[in-house]
């Protein structure tokens, strides 16, 4: 009976959250909201999978699903579960089964692990990581009734511009709070994830994001990170699902279109500005990562954006 019961009151939340996302977000894409740290993803047809980068955050889903490729993990996320991602994954992202009757919908929360460090502080929670091995960086979890009911309060104040400011800061401290304290909880624990001064996988990740340009070997990465090359590359693909230099491809490529799309480079330039020395091999890996030649896919991209607006 209490399996039931909980089960119910958990179908009554989602209901009510997507009742009231109805109300926010009607066009499909991410919707900003005037909670910072707050996005409303919808769409009502299925997408192909779409590559990009998952930033520290949890995305919680209301409705429809979602498949998550992370190197070699795949995620499948349904109503209730919620994905949480502690640093920078490039992956793909694809829709299912999304229609305009009942499409799909999800929030995200964005985060830094500065935010965790706080909350883990001022609450003095101290949960140590189950094993001494290291763990992927992102992961899918379920929801319960009362986890739902803080993101309730949440929308809730977007029609509140008087208090939105500070009780939101303070809902998503509670939001933390909830995650270090539930079954995931140790996976935020991992020293990795907070430590960039230290040698290891940590600042090995850190200096990659910060020198995305910069050509490197795996063993000059090694050498700055205090690691044997083969320690490197395994820890590494715990962490991120694939090896550092495949990650800073990656990021690379990702970079160069957001670049293109802002209309500030063209396609040469900006294959130039993420560190390409040859724009064949930028089209090339381009092509590979995202399906289609650089120009194409963006000239594609801005003719949807269009029928969207019209």
């Amino acid at each position: 009976m209490l399996i039931e019961e909980d089960g119910s009151r958990l179908k009554r939340r989602l209901d009510r959250l997507i009742e009231m996302t109805g109300h926010i977000a009607q066009a499909d894409g991410s919707t900003g909201t005037v909670i910072p740290y707050l996005t409303i993803d919808r769409h009502s047809r299925d997408r192909p999978p779409i590559p990009c980068v998952l930033t520290p955050s949890f995305c919680l889903f209301l409705q429809g699903t979602k498949k998550i490729h992370v190197g070699k993990h795949i995620f499948h996320a349904h109503p209730g579960n919620f994905l949480a991602a502690m640093i920078d994954l490039p992956g793909t992202t694809q829709v299912v089964q999304a229609t305009k009757e009942s499409p799909f919908i999800g929030l995200r929360i964005d985060f830094t692990m500065a935010e965790i460090a706080a909350v883990m502080t001022a609450a003095e929670i101290k949960v140590m990581p189950r094993d001494k091995k290291l763990n992927a960086g992102a992961f899918i979890g379920s929801s319960d009734a009362d986890f739902l009911e803080l993101f309730i309060r949440l929308l809730k104040l977007v029609d509140k511009p008087a208090e939105v400011r500070y009780l939101s800061a303070l809902i998503k401290q509670e939001m933390i709070f909830k995650l270090l304290s539930g079954d995931h909880g140790h996976l935020f624990f991992q020293q990795v994830l907070f430590d960039r001064q230290a040698d290891g996988i940590g600042k090995a990740i850190a200096w990659i994001k910060e020198n995305v340009t910069r050509t490197f070997t795996a063993r000059e990465l090694a050498g700055y990170a205090n690691m044997s090359v083969s320690g490197l590359q395994h820890k590494f693909k715990v962490v991120t699902a694939m090896g550092p230099l495949q990650y800073q491809k990656q990021l690379r490529l990702q970079e160069a279109r957001r670049l293109m799309l802002s209309g500030a480079m063209d396609v040469t330039t900006a294959a130039f500005e993420v560190g390409y020395e040859s724009t064949s091999q930028f089209n090339r890996e381009y092509r590979r990562l995202f399906g289609s030649p650089p120009l194409r896919d963006i000239k594609s991209i801005q003719r949807s954006a269009t029928k969207k607006k019209e």
